[in-house]
């Protein structure tokens, strides 16, 4: 296939926390589409721009350690390198962590890809005294190397006309592994090459992944006319490596890599002969002690609460009197075309009341993506997995669990996708059970309007009690779980914790906005229809007064309002709203909006005359803990495969809400609160 000069293809690869994002965002800026790759619920994420003259159509694989069809993250990285052959694999590797990082760099080579090796913050190594001689490696390697620090502004101009240099040049590997690898290798790719077995990808490398056990690679070889004498070979071919090096195969291949690795790193980096103390040690021996870990985790976890709060106020008054003003506007337009009363009514109490009461919360979740954000970038964050997973080892729980628990905190859906960095299926079941209890960020805005109307002089303490309260419900129920379900769980976790960096504003300021697009994007698609819906509800049967008793959407909260009762908020209106809730959790706000015709700011009155500040934060309970919305229910049957763990799912964490609530409003009761 002959490809368009003025066209360049790139694919970015790497390890987590190489840095491969920030260049994405760097390069791209807000020329980016995310999606999913086509079968699958991995996020793919591409870029397009032009840049002098040349269309440039930039791919961000998932970060992966390795290109072995472990997990779906490496099978689908593997898969596009092969099928799609980009004009360009562009490896970013942490200068400062090279021997992890260039075992990825040998994948991508004996796939034949036509690399170039990015050696991203080399100025951390060279604090330390490091010294990469990046001439020597590239041509150690035959493939072109290139320092720069991804995060800096002047990157993209570099490496964009460094590519334009090197398009249409290709690489010339020097890969080695010696002759006792070599040759077998060699033997085998020539039986390959004859026999047109996988010919879209290199008969080397289909060789070598054919002797190193391959699962997917010797299913597809199977196929073939000459697959299994191929096969058959092969087999002699491992039997008399094993005996030669006195080592599985699989351990053979490793070793084999790391010893090029090594060799490399010889002749091409230069260390201080003492390593002095880093500054990242100092910090991480206090921030990631065993004793002071876990108490400074949760005062960073409460001030950015207080924080998100106090900031995002005169933001959200800002909204709201615009909103009012454009209600005002509209109503007075639809009065002077004399429009018929149900279209002022759509307007106000449907359009502006539902939808409106929940735009005004936009603040708050931008704040909260850009507090987490800034946490993500500077490393902190896997340091907070570190620190917990010491806790949940000791009450028998999975540590790796941990990090798919941490993304609840922006939405369960991706969430529950990243389980499948869990290698043991058990493992995944669990953490997948216990996700929704993370409180995702479309219950902030219901926390707010609550905490703004019963707990004003609290309201970051209100907040950050009831984020507490989901870790230790989803703790509890994992170590039920753990001894009941899923006895026997017994993996280890093992995570790489990345350099401390100062967040560069740019980066953070794009993970803000793609977040909070989203949510525009939810509120102006999913939400405004189900507010719309409640509006017609609320007028049905014709002619009964809106949203009263008699309404359809009355008659519907009235039936279910018993259920609600022992725990504090059993009206009919508070019973629509957590109905209508499972949809998305913002629509709890959009039903308060629509039903009674107001904004967040106007809704305060009525909540308090409907609760009290016991039977409120009750409530805020069951919205943390009962049934995630529809998307999170899809995801959870889409991971596990099964209609059964979806509705097990469902209908145990509706239980376990209901239990907490009640606990809570009685508990209360009894101590005298009110």
């Amino acid at each position: 296939m002959v490809k368009d000069k003025n066209k360049i293809s790139i694919a970015l690869a790497g390890n987590p926390n190489c840095g491969k994002t920030s260049l994405f965002n760097t390069i791209t800026g807000m020329r980016q589409h995310v999606g999913n790759w086509p079968g699958k619920t991995v996020e793919r994420k591409e870029g397009i721009l032009e840049y002098g003259k040349i269309d440039f159509t930039i791919i961000d694989l998932p970060g992966t350690y390795s290109l072995q069809p472990y997990s779906m993250e490496e099978l689908v990285a593997r898969d596009y390198l092969i099928n799609e052959k980009p004009d360009f694999v562009i490896d970013i590797v942490d200068a400062t962590n090279l021997e992890r990082n260039l075992y990825l760099t040998t994948q991508l080579l004996e796939m034949g890809m036509n690399v170039i090796l990015l050696l991203n913050m080399d100025n951390y190594g060279e604090k330390k005294g490091q010294h990469i001689d990046e001439r020597k490696l590239s041509m150690l390697l035959g493939i072109p190397v290139i320092k720069m620090e991804v995060v800096e502004n002047s990157s993209k101009k570099k490496l964009l006309d460094f590519l334009i240099e090197e398009h249409g040049k290709k690489n010339k590997s020097k890969l080695n592994y010696g002759k006792e690898i070599e040759c077998p290798i060699d033997h085998i790719a020539d039986l390959v090459k004859s026999s047109k077995i996988c010919e879209h990808a290199p008969p080397r490398w289909v060789a070598l992944k054919l002797i190193e056990n391959d699962k997917v690679i010797l299913e597809k070889v199977k196929g073939y006319k000459n697959g299994e004498r191929i096969i058959i070979e092969t087999r002699k071919i491992q039997e008399n490596l094993s005996k030669i090096k006195g080592e599985k195969i699989d351990a053979i291949f490793t070793y084999a890599r790391y010893g090029f690795i090594s060799g490399l790193l010889r002749e091409c980096v230069k260390k201080p002969k003492i390593d002095r103390v880093r500054k990242s040690d100092i910090i991480d021996s206090i921030v990631a002690n065993r004793f002071l870990g876990i108490p400074i985790f949760l005062l960073i976890m409460y001030c950015m609460f207080q924080f998100t709060f106090t900031i995002a106020e005169p933001f959200m008054g800002w909204i709201d009197t615009s909103f009012g003003w454009f209600a005002g506007v509209a109503s007075a337009w639809i009065e002077w075309v004399g429009a018929p009363n149900w279209v002022s009514s759509l307007v106000a109490d449907g359009i502006v009341g539902g939808v409106g009461s929940i735009i005004i919360f936009l603040p708050n979740i931008l704040l909260l993506f850009f507090f987490i954000s800034i946490l993500e970038d500077s490393g902190y964050m896997a340091r907070a997995a570190f620190i917990m997973d010491k806790v949940m080892q000791k009450i028998g729980l999975h540590g790796k669990s941990f990090i798919p628990l941490l993304l609840g905190f922006g939405c369960n859906v991706p969430a529950i996708m990243a389980t499948r960095t869990l290698q043991n299926k058990k493992d995944r079941l669990l953490t997948i059970l216990i996700n929704p209890f993370m409180s995702c960020s479309a219950r902030l805005p219901v926390y707010v309007l609550f905490v703004a109307a019963f707990f004003s002089k609290n309201e970051g303490l209100i907040i950050f009690s009831l984020y507490l309260l989901g870790i230790i419900i989803a703790i509890l129920m994992g170590l039920i779980f753990k001894n009941t379900l899923f006895k026997g769980l017994s993996s280890q976790f093992v995570m790489e914790l990345p350099p401390y960096r100062i967040p560069k504003l740019r980066t953070t300021l794009l993970h803000t906005w793609e977040n909070g697009k989203q949510f525009m994007i939810k509120a102006g698609t999913v939400i405004f229809s189900v507010v719309l819906l409640i509006w017609f509800l609320g007028n049905m049967p014709f002619g009964v007064e809106y949203a009263s008793e008699n309404s359809v959407i009355g008659i519907i909260g009235n039936f279910i309002a018993p259920v609600f009762e022992p725990l504090g908020f059993g009206n009919w209106q508070n019973s629509v709203a957590l109905i209508f809730g499972i949809l998305a959790k913002e629509v709890v706000i959009g039903t308060y909006g629509t039903i009674y015709g107001v904004s967040e700011e106007g809704l305060a009155p009525f909540l308090q005359a409907s609760f009290t500040p016991l039977s409120a934060y009750a409530f805020m309970v069951f919205v943390l803990l009962y049934v995630p919305c529809i998307s999170v229910l899809a995801a959870i049957r889409k991971e596990t495969k099964s209609w059964k763990w979806m509705w097990f799912s469902a209908g145990y964490i509706l239980v376990v809400a209901w239990i907490v609530s009640f606990v809570v409003y009685q508990g209360g009761l009894l101590l005298g609160f009110v």
